[in-house]
């Protein structure tokens, strides 16, 4: 197995030693991305990701080669530390250079682990966060590890092993899960704006091309038939709604 390691963290400390305890656990290969070294500049909001296709970020050459790695990683660990009740700057920048995977998610073979700790609160807060942001990415599965350490050197050592251990199991399972119900109200959504009649072009080329279009959900993950149904209902309506 291959996973990517992305460290939102400036330092190497409480957060990090959540995340070298939980790599005991996994088997294979990691990549390490420290985000502080890669120094990635801020997204300006230019909307080129979106508007244009990732191709036209003017910081692709730092972004896409991260993008890349998660791609061709099987399970990736989201590393951050609670800074004032949300995440860290330096994970927030890649995330907003990130943001066409809102409009046009592709992980949805993936699983990811959040690991989150904090001095003080706030921990659940970020880690919800990073698990709605992977979702639009379209990770199948994510798996939270979070802890109050109180500003002390310690860790929850029982919890970690237990999460790692599932989303390693998880991971080696190669089994795909149900998305959930939001997941699929968004799914339809962009589907649906693929076929407006003002589309955005690198919207509706990303969903022809790679053949969204003809299928309810990404056709690797297999829906039970409630879902189906309801991600056909809520495509008509959105598509009528959104014309």
């Amino acid at each position: 197995m291959k996973y990517v390691i992305i460290n939102g963290s400036p330092r190497r400390k409480n957060t990090w030693k959540m995340v070298k305890q939980a790599k005991k656990n996994l088997k294979g290969d990691f990549e390490e991305i420290h985000l502080m070294k890669e120094k990635i500049p801020l997204c300006n909001g230019c909307f080129k990701c979106i508007m244009e296709g990732e191709e036209k970020c003017p910081h692709r050459d730092k972004v896409m080669p991260i993008v890349d790695k998660i791609a061709n990683a099987d399970g990736i660990i989201i590393a951050c530390p609670v800074y004032a009740m949300n995440v860290t700057a330096l994970l927030k920048n890649f995330f907003d250079h990130t943001a066409y995977f809102y409009h046009r998610p592709e992980f949805f073979t993936k699983k990811a682990l959040v690991v989150v700790s904090t001095a003080g609160a706030g921990q659940k807060d970020v880690a919800k966060y990073i698990d709605e942001t992977l979702r639009h990415w379209g990770v199948n599965k994510v798996y939270k590890i979070t802890y109050a350490c109180g500003g002390k050197d310690s860790l929850d050592l029982k919890n970690i092993n237990e999460v790692s251990q599932k989303f390693g199991q998880d991971v080696e399972s190669n089994k795909l899960h149900n998305p959930k119900l939001g997941d699929i109200v968004f799914f339809n959504v962009w589907k649906a704006m693929a076929f407006s009649d003002n589309p955005i072009k690198a919207d509706k080329e990303f969903w022809f091309k790679n053949d969204l279009v003809n299928y309810e959900f990404s056709p690797k993950v297999k829906l039970n038939i409630f879902k189906k149904l309801f991600s056909k209902m809520m495509f008509f309506i959105l598509k009528r709604v959104i014309g």
